[in-house]
């Protein structure tokens, strides 16, 4: 994954645990304590720093995995992201129908990037299915934190259930997403 991954977890980090806190969690992955926003860094070095915070918050992975994602769409807008988002549509709805379309234009400024794949089904004008397809396993929980970021950045009130993990006889993720009419579909 590329450093914006890692610095935006380590921002996290910081502002709950303090500076101290994040050093630690560094030493005990054998990780440096800076990234390099553009530099691509093995998964494990992510995958490790969120075990080790799920260790030092006393919360389940999962858990921090869903909050992560939910900062990071504030996170991405914040770092200089904000047009790129805002090109992907205007709600909720459109949004997630130009997931792919975002990270096509994502892959012109990282070029090793390796994005998910999003597709949406079963759409009726209060919700929709959301299929989601990654080679990186364990990211689910991520996913459903960034559709309630997403909610509230187009001021939608969401849920959003994992009904169909992956698994043996399915290659990849679906969500339910509820949402408010609000989401001019």
């Amino acid at each position: 994954m590329y450093g914006m991954i890692n610095k935006a977890i380590q921002e996290l980090l910081t502002a709950r645990l303090g500076e101290a806190a994040w050093k630690a969690i560094c030493v005990k992955t054998n990780t440096d304590s800076t990234f390099v926003t553009m530099a691509k860094y093995p998964d494990e070095v992510t995958y490790n720093l969120v075990a080790a915070a799920s260790e030092a918050l006393g919360v389940p992975a999962d858990t921090l995995l869903e909050q992560f994602g939910e900062y990071w769409t504030v996170y991405t807008a914040e770092a200089g992201y904000g047009s790129l988002l805002q090109f992907a549509g205007n709600n909720l709805f459109d949004f997630l129908q130009n997931l792919d379309n975002m990270h096509t234009r994502v892959a012109l400024t990282f070029p090793e990037l390796e994005p998910p794949s999003f597709w949406c089904s079963e759409i009726s004008s209060q919700s929709l299915r959301l299929h989601y397809r990654s080679g990186r396993p364990g990211l689910a929980p991520m996913v459903i934190g960034l559709i309630k970021g997403l909610g509230k950045r187009f001021g939608t009130p969401v849920t959003v259930t994992l009904d169909r993990p992956r698994g043996a006889a399915q290659d990849h993720d679906q969500f339910v997403v509820r949402y408010s009419e609000s989401a001019d579909v």
